[in-house]
């Protein structure tokens, strides 16, 4: 019975674009594992999940240690790993963005209090290169928890969904995000009233969303998005009852698994009796600093009041503290629809932006809300400099890098500096996603473009802070973005009164009310459309009309943000003079190598001659960089000067460098391909009219030397003639029997 295979599978119906399958199987691989799975993708692409757990518990914990591994194998699209030790190595960025779409929506899962750790480790086996890995990862890693007799409130269904020609595609291939206006992952599980709660969202536009739209295609307004969470919730219910066919036929039973409650009852009893009132007044101070420092007192009264009727207890205090905040927090903001800070519901912190906050850089941008300041830094180089991916993607490069970094003094606190952690990555990504649809293409701006945003202090929503510091900072480094881009970070909070529940939705959330509300999402977005979206939740669903509504709070918040940005720039400024200048030429095909050279000789040469930096696309087109517009107008010109020459004419006069001398004369190179021959005769002009017996003895290679066409024959071939200061260059005539 152990050796027997199990298999399910949702068939997923995707209209004119066809049909998609996913098919899970246990009882053939990992065998030891808690609970295996593997989940195939229409049998071309094979995901392996195991999930296990520690046999002890960590009480000493305060929090959840689950951990979610995404292992990307070369072999599953047939590569080798083209490190040096051809290998795989550190987890991609794919990887770990990965990662972190599967602990989103399974941690909240899992029972509150459970200390055992929680290990679930994906292997990707086999990827036909069309299609998307992560989102069958996200199934995968939901039926191995499932069947694993864990404390999980399972199945997770998870699924991609693209707005292409006006139609919701689920599980699109890269083929068929071509042409898509959005793109969306998301993830929920069904109610047992057959209703699908999200729980999981990661959307954003496509490079092409602005193209598309032009075209005739419907934008992606928040109204949009809104129905592509409807439309995801059918296919998440055919992937979770999959699922749950395959869990009755082979889960283990539940196991019993120890509890560790942050506190008892009897510890909130006494706690609220001892501090309510002073916590109640210390939340109400604006300043988040000042607040801390009064709450960590309040915190102190309450240990000293209750230490000695629950001595050992110690953590359950802590623990009742946070969840009386939260209750205290939450009661506010429902019944008298004021914050922590103060502020409204709809209310927007102080905003403050400016460009050109350091000297030298690119570009830069500060971008302040409240006590959120992001610094953004634009860096222009050429595409050469583009990110190389070794990873499973057919994208094997990528132009635009955003790159992210949260200091620990950020919120006045020590801690670890140096690589970025897994937050740091995905925060760079979110706001990476944001901004792509608005950057210009490579061929209106080729350059690589690297942006790093730096959280110098947060309080709540560094990512979105991002977005709009790196709008600004891209357009002082002169980018020509399509449209400007900003983001707000949103919560929720909901509460059932007189057996109604009431739903808040806030704007511009602080990092409290992120930690205390049900649901946070981030929105970012030009005037006209979103950009990028993130949500999560920990509500079992949000009706439809509720979303729509904070979809449309967002939407007026940001519009804000971009009027206050818009004062500081509004246009794409200047070029700054220590940013690369690269120009582009455009050569046949065939040229392409004798631009390069034999071995890169000539290449090389025009590199050292002029000082540019010169790269060859394989269709032809060629960037030139250089730091001065001279140097890179001078490249140009012997490039063209070879491979779109034109026809030299007699009496043009030229600089040339000999080349080559021999018996009988010297060959002088008046352009790249293009040489002439100066007859030893006309050499003796040189001399001074002297008879020349030995051609090196007046001129050597590499010497400059001024000289005028005379003579062009019937095979292209140059006769050139020295040009004399003082002398007319077309006297030609000269008695070579003298």
């Amino acid at each position: 019975m152990e050796n027997e295979t199990h298999y399910a599978e949702a068939v997923i119906d995707n209209g004119t674009f066809g049909t998609r399958t996913i098919r899970f199987e246990t009882g053939r691989l990992a065998k030891q594992a808690a609970g295996s799975a593997v989940a195939y993708l229409d049998d071309d692409t094979m995901v392996l999940s195991a999930t296990t757990a520690s046999k002890r518990p960590k009480d000493q914990l305060d929090f959840f240690p689950l951990t979610v591994d995404v292992e990307e194998r070369q072999y599953a699209a047939g590569k080798i790993p083209g490190s040096f030790f051809r290998r795989e190595g550190r987890p991609s960025e794919d990887a770990i963005l990965t990662c972190r779409l599967i602990d989103r929506p399974l941690r909240p899962s899992f029972k509150k209090g459970l200390r055992n750790e929680i290990q679930i480790v994906e292997t990707v086996m086999a990827l036909n290169p069309d299609h998307l890995y992560d989102v069958v990862a996200i199934n995968a890693a939901s039926c191995s928890t499932q069947l694993a007799g864990l404390p999980f409130s399972g199945p997770i269904g998870g699924t991609r969904v693209a707005l292409i020609k006006g139609q919701w595609v689920a599980f699109p291939t890269h083929t068929e995000l071509e042409d898509a206006v959005f793109d969306m992952v998301v993830a929920g599980r069904v109610l047992e009233d057959g209703d699908v709660a999200i729980m999981m969202v990661e959307a954003e536009a496509t490079e092409k969303t602005i193209q598309l739209v032009a075209d005739g295609a419907e934008a992606p307004t928040e109204e949009i998005v809104a129905a592509g969470l409807e439309a995801a919730k059918p296919f998440i219910k055919a992937l979770c009852k999959a699922q749950s066919d395959l869990a009755a036929k082979a889960a283990k039973p539940t196991g019993e698994f120890p509890v560790f409650l942050d506190y008892q009852d009897d510890v909130l009893e006494a706690l609220t009796a001892a501090v309510k009132s002073e916590l109640s007044q210390a939340l109400t101070i604006a300043g988040k600093q000042e607040r801390e420092a009064e709450l960590d007192r309040v915190k102190e009264i309450a240990s000293e009041k209750l230490l000695p009727q629950f001595e050992g207890r110690e953590k359950e205090i802590s623990g009742a503290y946070r969840a009386l905040t939260k209750k205290l927090v939450r009661e506010r903001v429902i019944k008298d629809k004021v914050r922590i800070d103060g502020r409204g519901v709809t209310d927007i912190r102080t905003l403050a932006a400016e460009v050109e906050a350091i000297p030298r850089v690119h570009g830069s941008a500060l971008f302040e809300r409240g006590e959120t300041q992001i610094l953004g830094v634009t860096t222009l180089n050429m595409l050469r400099m583009e990110q190389q991916l070794d990873t499973l993607s057919p994208v094997t490069r990528k132009r635009y890098m955003h790159n992210y970094n949260f200091p620990p003094y950020s919120v006045g606190e020590t801690g670890r500096v140096g690589s970025p952690k897994r937050r740091e990555i995905g925060h760079g990504a979110l706001a990476e996603r944001a901004i792509v649809p608005v950057l210009p293409s490579r061929e209106d701006f080729p350059y690589a473009i690297r942006q790093v945003s730096e959280a110098l202090g947060s309080n709540g929503s560094t990512s979105m802070g991002s977005v709009c510091a790196s709008t600004m900072s891209l357009l002082n480094a002169g980018v020509p973005l399509k449209a400007a881009v900003a983001g707000i970070a949103m919560g929720l909070i909901s509460q059932e009164i007189d057996g109604q529940t009431h739903y808040v939705a806030l704007t511009d959330i602080l990092g409290a009310e992120d930690a205390f509300g049900d649901m946070d999402f981030k929105v970012a977005g030009t005037k006209q459309f979103v950009t990028a979206l993130q949500l999560d939740t920990k509500l079992d669903g949000i009706p439809a009309s509720v979303l729509a509504a904070a979809l449309k709070q967002a939407r007026d918040a940001r519009l804000h943000i971009l009027d206050v940005m818009n004062e500081a720039i509004d246009v794409p400024d200047e070029m700054s003079p220590n940013a690369p200048r690269i120009i582009t030429v455009k050569i046949p095909v065939d040229k392409i190598g004798e631009v390069i050279g034999p071995k890169g000789k000539m290449i090389n040469q025009i590199q050292e001659d002029t000082g540019a930096d010169i790269t060859i696309e394989d269709d032809g087109t060629i960037y030139i960089g250089a730091q001065q517009g001279s140097q890179a107008e001078a490249a140009r010109a012997t490039i063209n000067g070879i491979a779109n020459p034109t026809m030299p004419e007699v009496g043009e006069r030229y600089l040339g460098t000999v080349v080559k001398t021999t018996t009988f004369g010297a060959f002088v190179s008046l352009m790249p391909g293009k040489d002439g021959l100066l007859h030893i005769s006309q050499i003796r002009k040189l001399a001074g009219g002297k008879r020349v017996e030995n051609v090196e003895d007046v001129v050597g290679v590499g010497q400059k030397v001024q000289v005028e066409i005379a003579e062009i024959d019937s095979r292209g071939k140059l006769s050139l003639i020295p040009v004399i200061e003082g002398e007319e260059g077309d006297d030609t005539k000269d008695d070579t029997d003298k």
